[in-house]
């Protein structure tokens, strides 16, 4: 007896589970994905930092450091927290914006082992006025242990006038 049916049947076409505008879909957000981590992740560069202008390599000699002292302490991590205070006094006659300084940290061989760079005198501290004398603290958390621990040296890095 032949039957009319056939043995086996065919197998439907298997249909893709991702068609071409589903992978240049994919292939968009995982590159876009991967610009955003860059951008987000990747250590910035930091701002050139601009040297002293004439004027203000000129205007330095009116800047006073005073009072000026150091002294350590263990924050809530158990890290060392080293803490330059002191007073920056005008005495010149012209109002400042901005006075930066290079705080430079020098280990037992008398090499840099830390260089930063802090505001002591900013507009959000209302700047600094002829006469006028402010307080200034700097802590700095991010010690090496090479370091000496000697007071740092305190150079004159900007000066932006009002």
């Amino acid at each position: 007896m032949a039957s009319n049916y056939p043995l086996s049947a065919a197998a439907p076409p298997k249909q893709q589970r991702f068609g071409l505008p589903q992978m240049v879909m994919i292939a968009l957000v995982l590159a876009g994905a991967g610009v955003f981590a860059y951008l987000e992740l990747a250590p910035h560069k930091p701002a050139a930092e601009a040297p002293l202008t004439p004027e203000a390599r000129a205007y330095i000699r009116n800047l006073k450091l005073s009072d000026v002292g150091m002294k350590a302490s263990k924050n809530y991590f158990s890290q060392m927290v080293v803490e330059i205070a002191g007073n920056i006094t005008n005495a010149g006659d012209r109002s400042l914006d901005t006075v930066e300084i290079y705080c430079v940290f020098y280990n037992y061989s008398g090499q840099v082992s830390l260089r930063q760079r802090v505001a002591i005198v900013s507009s959000k501290m209302g700047g600094l006025k002829p006469g006028e004398t402010k307080s200034f603290r700097l802590p700095f958390d991010n010690t090496p242990e090479s370091w000496n621990q000697m007071m740092p040296q305190l150079v004159i890095a900007a000066v932006k006038f009002n």
